[in-house]
């Protein structure tokens, strides 16, 4: 290739080199949930929802479903020499930004609050997506590294200031999770500076830590104009030239924008060398090589048939079932369509589409609202009446209305209803991307966790109707429910589901689907508990580092079932739920203490060690967990570890195990689970993982062994102290 030749190719939308047999090319391609903004797809719920089943095997189906339907595109639209945007294989999926802070618009295209579990689900996603095979069936590519969650609204010019100690505890790990353990293909940065360096161009991000700490070999990627912000907003060059050769330099390959127009004036004006532009283009081919882009493959024969197929739906319904998550239920839920004549539901998400969606999304050959979903689902004779309630936001309605002019027929269906599902919430033009289609006016951030005036004047004035009000909230970040807590008889956080998400809530509204997703973030009272937006420290955020108590914990979320852990069994001691004593035989890496561990109080530092390891390495944890009930469930066992001795270890402990399991009525089981030896590990003040202590206490249950959760559910955790001496095992 020529200079100019390797050059052209470096942009996101490459084109041809007709000499040498070289089709143009679009690297941009989404596939968040779904493949994005190319016609017709599978719709899943939002990345946000997702998480909240904490099931990494269904992560990795729809990763797949992503990479199939993908593959059926690519190959209808090449065939007819169609390169255009959206239409490629490199899918700029998943984002794994930690949620540090609920008024981050863009919080619901992550996978939550939480390191461990966004890594957890990446991986999965990507594993999904890339596949096993020869080829590469899609490439993945996580963003936005790697210090990014808003403010939305001056991202092109903010500096997100951050310790080492944050960097390498909270932001980085899921990065790296994904580029040594699931071999993502690409990274994408981010728009702002991190400790004064631009993402994009940052040689401490992409050099020092991506490159050459974690042995990174795929393709890195800009934010889409982020370069030009370098001399535009961070004004940390001079010229499209200067950035342009700082961002190359570092090491970013793809310039999403058109500031590498002006690498040829850099190269001539000795701001960057040929070999430079010749190492990114090298590596951008190396991509659509392992793509098979230029050989024949087995994914050539994937049709179009594969698209929308009943598999596919299928897999989508699953996933909107796992997500939703029960909050509150004094008993009203699942409701029983005999005792039923006639239902009401109000709100301006009851008939939405934008409220299924959320952002980054396709194009379904199908939407169910909720409304459609409980109209399609109950009998014959069963009366469904419904109001807008009000509008998302607005005052009105109707222009030339008075204010609130649909309260009164929300009343109306109210007085003559049994029930009412009041479906209030948000969508992507109130939580989004600065700039964004649906947010083009917006930064798209929340300046409070409060649901818009009209939306809570609408729920106050039907929860005085005297009529049971179940809420469903619809959106993708935690708000203040407080006021539902006190006043409705249900309340079940539904995200946005997917474009087909309505018939799946109907089915889960009346007890053919047991809710049993858990929340991937904490949802606080309000925002007076939190630090600054600005502030990127974790001190006071997330359920590691809360210092308050929230209105619902990160883990928590509710069933129809009656789901309990019995009891569990760690190097060769059972500890039985409730126990005052520890049984059975002690194996070749425990002793039985005298004293049990009673599942009293996570803060138990004074409680004996009933567990000494010789080392502390992985650790496998047997758990029985039965349901009580007759209702077949889905439930998530979770494992919390707390350091007792280390002064950089979190005051609320760490997620570092899941396992979702279903359950038949009475069905009880032994699952096995593994901590991984990093576990047992923190990050020092100077970024450094290390072994700094050896007691360490362990919860095992359905949610964390915090008070708040215990009051929610009623239920304790089973948890035991460990000992351990020496460094961790293995590599």
């Amino acid at each position: 290739m020529t200079l100019e030749e390797k050059a052209s190719q470096l942009r996101y939308d490459a084109p041809a080199i007709p000499r040498l047999g070289v089709p143009a090319y679009n690297w941009w391609n989404e596939g968040l949930h779904g493949v994005a903004r190319a016609g017709v797809a599978t719709s899943f719920p939002q990345a946000i929802g997702m998480a909240a089943a904490f099931d990494t095997g269904l992560m990795q189906m729809v990763g797949d479903v992503i990479a199939e339907e993908g593959r059926a595109k690519y190959n209808a639209y090449s065939a007819r020499d169609d390169r255009d945007i959206y239409k490629g294989l490199t899918f700029w999926s998943p984002n794994v930004n930690i949620f540090r802070d609920p008024r981050w618009g863009r919080g619901h295209e992550t996978y939550g609050e939480d390191p461990y579990l966004t890594g957890e689900l990446g991986s999965a996603f990507v594993k999904g997506l890339q596949g096993d095979g020869e080829y590469l069936k899609a490439a993945a590519c996580a963003k936005h590294f790697a210090v990014h969650s808003g403010p939305e609204a001056v991202r092109h010019q903010f500096d997100a200031r951050v310790s080492k100690k944050d960097l390498y505890e909270t932001y980085l790990p899921a990065f790296e999770k994904l580029v040594k353990e699931a071999d993502v293909e690409a990274v994408m940065g981010a728009y702002n500076r991190t400790n004064g360096e631009p993402c994009c161009g940052s040689r401490t991000l992409i050099q020092d830590i991506l490159r050459e700490e974690w042995g990174f070999q795929g393709h890195y990627v800009s934010d889409c104009w982020a370069i030009r912000d370098f001399h535009e907003h961070h004004m940390v060059t001079d010229t499209a030239e200067e950035s342009a050769a700082m961002a190359l330099k570092n090491g970013c390959d793809v310039n999403c924008g058109n500031t590498y127009l002006h690498l040829l004036k850099a190269c001539q004006d000795g701001l960057v060398t040929e070999e430079e532009i010749g190492k990114a283009a090298e590596r951008l081919f190396t991509t659509r090589f392992l793509l098979g882009l230029f050989d024949e493959t087995g994914y050539d024969g994937i049709g179009y048939d594969r698209l929308e197929c009943a598999e596919h739906v299928e897999t989508a319904a699953r996933a909107t079932a796992e997500s939703l998550v029960l909050l509150k239920n004094n008993g009203i839920l699942p409701l029983k369509k005999e005792d039923i004549r006639a239902i009401g539901v109000i709100g301006p998400n009851a008939d939405s589409r934008s409220a299924l969606i959320g952002n980054y999304h396709g194009t379904s050959s199908r939407y169910i609202t909720v409304l459609e979903g409980i109209q399609d689902y109950v009998p014959e004779g069963t009366r469904v009446y419904y109001s807008e309630g009000c509008h998302l936001f607005r005052d009105r309605v109707e222009g030339l209305a008075w204010r609130q002019d649909r309260i009164s027929e929300a009343l109306s269906v109210a007085k003559n209803s049994d029930v009412v599902i009041l479906c209030l919430g948000l969508d992507e033009t109130l939580e989004g991307e600065e700039g964004d289609t649906g947010n083009s006016y917006a930064s798209g951030d929340k300046a409070d966790l409060l649901l818009p005036q009209v939306q809570r004047e609408l729920a106050e004035a039907v929860m005085q109707a005297g009529k049971p009000v179940i809420l469903l909230n619809m959106t993708g970040s935690a708000m203040d429910l407080r006021y539902f807590e006190e006043h409705a008889d249900a309340v079940m956080q539904v995200w946005y589901p997917g474009a087909r998400g309505g018939k799946t809530i109907a089915e889960v509204l009346f007890g053919e689907i047991s809710p049993s997703g858990k929340l991937p973030v904490t949802f606080y009272n309000s925002i007076e508990e939190l630090p600054e937006f600005e502030d990127y420290g974790m001190k006071g955020r997330t359920y590691r580092y809360f210092e308050g108590t929230p209105l619902y914990p990160f883990g928590y979320g509710l069933t129809y079932g009656d789901v309990k852990v019995d009891m569990v069994e760690c190097g060769g001691i059972v500890i039985a739920a409730g126990a005052e004593k520890v049984r059975g035989e002690a194996g070749s890496q425990g002793r039985i203490h005298p004293e049990g561990i009673t599942a009293d109080d996570w803060k138990a530092p004074g409680k004996r060690e009933i567990l000494q390891m010789d080392t502390v390495g992985d650790l496998t944890i047997k758990v029985k967990i039965s349901n009580k009930s007759d209702v077949a469930t889905g439930e998530v066992i979770q494992v919390y570890v707390k350091s007792l001795d280390s002064e950089y270890a979190p005051p609320n402990g760490k997620l570092c195990g899941v396992s979702r399991v279903f359950l038949s009525g009475k069905e009880s089981r032994w699952v096995t689970l593994t901590v991984d030896k990093d576990a047992f590990t923190v990050v020092d003040n100077e970024g450094e993982k290390r072994m700094d202590g050896s007691r360490f206490l362990i919860s095992v249950g359905l949610g964390q062994p915090d008070a708040r959760t215990r009051t929610l559910t009623g239920k304790e955790n089973i948890i035991f102290a460990l000992h351990g001496k020496g460094e961790p095992q293995g590599d």
